[in-house]
Parts: structure tokens; sequence; C-alpha cells
């Protein structure tokens, strides 16, 4: 299984270094956002897809990893790697403590304590404006390229490596090394435990498996995975400022993996792409028919709600699950 994993990293690394090194610094950026955003859904989808825990506070812990990634920048000199995983660990941490009161929720009750959560955290900010920075968020500085690494990339691209570039490289290799680790987990003894709690609690206790301590794994590495995504992203907005992680963050990550297709890998990183690409491909195609700067932002989440409901009834499965029905029908015909 191991095995298997790292030949389509590989596999993904390569299709990475081609398509990065053959787009703009436009699109290159529009590829660090697909991966953050992917790393988020990747962590909710083994949540709610694997665990059956509703999360509508995840962005909260992106929040979490954005203003941990700033404060390190701020006063340590650390390699970046580091200050990624040093973040990530913060927000394990703070996922532990959320992940047991959430172990003893369930359904409606689960989603209204992340909602409350997703609600609060964006206003602690303001409340700390001296060390936080407010409203007004916090400047994140981007570390200079090590030169052993733009030497390197020299030697095997050709091109200069620019911190554009540098940080679509460290965003999708990341998303690579978080894959595979998830998709170990989701494939091993660890996931075979998630499932059976999500299909039936009653029978998966009576079977061995402790409910909470199960749920809290499951939260735990999802919260892992938000504090990572939200750390890559204040490294690529510049900033980490409470806007950025508003209630509408939260929501946008479950549609993401509702079209998608929950419990799958696959499926999260599908909705990262639409999650990415949909909102300015409809505000150009709006500004192209006519419509003003303000009318075109407004038409992106109008379309990005019909194609949700669209896919809802027409592939329940998600995009991934209605791909994998799709398939054996070919094959059979």
């Amino acid at each position: 299984m191991l095995r298997g994993h790292l030949l389509i990293a590989l596999a993904a690394l390569v299709v990475v270094v081609l398509v990065l090194e053959s787009t703009g610094p436009f699109l290159t950026a529009q590829f660090t956002t697909m991966a953050y955003f992917a790393i988020a859904a990747g962590g909710l989808t083994i949540l709610t897809g694997l665990n059956g825990q509703l999360s509508l506070g995840h962005g909260a812990l992106m929040a979490v990893g954005a203003y941990s990634t700033a404060l390190l920048l701020k006063s340590a000199a650390l390699p970046l790697p580091v200050i990624l995983l040093l973040a990530t660990v913060i927000t394990l941490a703070v996922g532990a403590l959320v992940g047991v009161a959430a172990a003893r929720l369930h359904g409606p009750y689960l989603a209204g304590a992340t909602l409350a959560l997703a609600v609060a955290v964006p206003g602690i900010p303001l409340f700390f404006g001296e060390t936080l920075g407010g409203e007004q968020g916090l400047p994140v500085r981007m570390p200079e390229i090590p030169a052993w690494l733009a030497d390197a990339a020299y030697f095997v691209t050709g091109q200069d490596l620019t911190p554009i570039r540098y940080l679509a490289y460290l965003s999708w290799l990341t998303v690579i090394v978080v894959f595979v680790l998830l998709a170990n987990l989701s494939r091993g003894r660890v996931g075979r435990d998630w499932r059976a709690v999500r299909d039936e609690d009653v029978a998966a206790e009576l079977a061995g498996i402790d409910l909470g301590r199960t749920r809290i794994r499951a939260f735990v590495v999802s919260a892992g995975c938000a504090g990572l995504a939200g750390a890559l992203m204040a490294l690529s907005a510049r900033l980490a400022a409470p806007s950025g992680f508003a209630l509408t963050l939260s929501l946008l990550l479950v549609s993401a993996v509702v079209l998608g297709g929950l419990g799958s890998l696959a499926g999260a990183l599908a909705g990262a792409v639409l999650l990415t690409f949909l909102p300015p491909l409809v505000t150009g195609a709006g500004t192209d028919l006519g419509l003003s700067d303000v009318q075109a932002a407004h038409l992106a989440p109008l379309i990005y709600g019909l194609v949700t409901v669209l896919i809802v009834l027409l592939a329940p499965a998600g995009l991934a699950g209605g791909l994998r029905k799709l398939i054996p029908r070919r094959r059979s015909s």
C-alpha cells in the first residue's frame, strides 16, 4: 500500500514540476491557492467523510495556523519548513482541546459547537490588537529562498526560482506529503476504526474500539491539516487578518468536500479545483458579458451555489463518486 502511494506521489511530483514550469506568475499563484485548499479539504474529508463528524469551524483552525506562522516568522529565525511544522503542531494542540469536547457531541450539536468556534476565533485578534494586529492583521514576511535551493532549481529547470514559484513548489510538495500520509491512515487500521465509528458506533464499541479516542484522533488529524493550510494561506496572501478567516471560509471548505466527494482524497482535490478556479472564471465571464465588477463578483457565489445543488442532485457521492460509477459502466459496455 505504501509503495503504491509513493509511486503515485512520484508521478504527481513530476506533473507538478511540468505544470509550474510552464505557467506564468498569476496562474502559479492560483495553483498555490489550490494547494492550501486541497490540504484543508483533505483533512476535512477525513473528519466528515471517514469519521462522520461535521465541522463548520475549520476556517478558525486555519486562522490558528496562519497567526502562528506570522508570529514565528516575526520572532524566530527558523527555516520555513520548520515554521510550517511548528504552526501545524500548535494547531494540533488546539485541535486536541476542541476534539475532546467534540468527541462528546454528535450531529447538529457538533456542527453548532464548531460553528461557534468559527464565529468566535476571528474576533480574538480584535481583543489582542497589540500582539495580533487587530483588524488590520499581521504582515507575513516571506523568508528568502535558500541559496542551495535556488542553484539546484536553476540547474534542473534552467530558470531562476522566483518567490512565487518557490511558494508554489513548497505548497504542492506539502500537498503530496500530506495526501500520502492521509491515504495510508485511511487505508490502515486507523481508517477502519474511523469508518466503523461512522457507520455504527454501538457495534464499533462492542468490537473494542474506543469511540472517544477515535473521534479525537480524527479531529486532531483534520485540525493539523487545517493549520498547515492556514500557514500556507498566510504566506500566499502575505497577511494574517481576521477577514480572511470568516465563517464563509469554513462553509466553502464543507461545500468543497461535498462537491468532490466525502471520504475521497481525490474528491478533496477536485473540490479544491472548483473552489480555486470556478469563482474567477465566472467573474471574468460576467465582466465579458457587460456586467459591472460588483455584479460579476456577486455572480460567482450564485453560480458556485447552483453547481453545488446540481452535483448534489445528479451525483450525491460527489464528482469522485460519480466518476467511479461511470468507469465500471464504460468497462462493462
